[in-house]
């Protein structure tokens, strides 16, 4: 079993930075892609950031472009989401996810349904 859990999120002003964390634990694969995922109230869960398991290959949502940079150790089994000047619109609860790439490290995935593994999730309200 795969366990994913995140740590980091909060409340801050509008224009403010956070850096959220997740740790992978258990059972876990020769090579794995993971992103960050959140979920506005009333709204779909959406992509927010992906990486492989190169860490080189990335992709960022248009609305974080420029804001929000993804990183990982895959030494240490951790991801992170450094996330800048931070909008009212970012609020909503930040999920990692993760799937196997079966050998392959430059896929990532940008559907939500890709994703096998989450975490429980972590707030980030941002208020302006």
């Amino acid at each position: 079993q795969v366990q994913l859990v995140e740590s980091g999120g909060g409340l801050v002003q509008a224009g403010a930075s956070l850096r959220l964390s997740c740790v992978v634990s258990g059972r876990t694969f020769r090579t794995y892609a993971m992103g960050w995922l959140r979920q506005a109230p009333g709204k779909e869960r959406e992509l927010v950031a992906a990486i492989a398991w190169s860490g080189s290959s990335q992709y960022y949502a248009d609305g974080v472009k420029g804001r929000f940079a993804i990183s990982r150790d895959t030494a240490k089994n951790t991801m992170h989401l450094q996330m800048n000047s931070l909008k009212p619109e970012d609020t909503a609860v930040y999920y990692c996810a993760a799937r196997d790439t079966y050998g392959s490290f430059n896929a990532y995935y940008t559907r939500t349904n890709d994703y096998v593994y989450w975490g429980q999730g972590t707030q980030v309200t941002v208020s302006s």
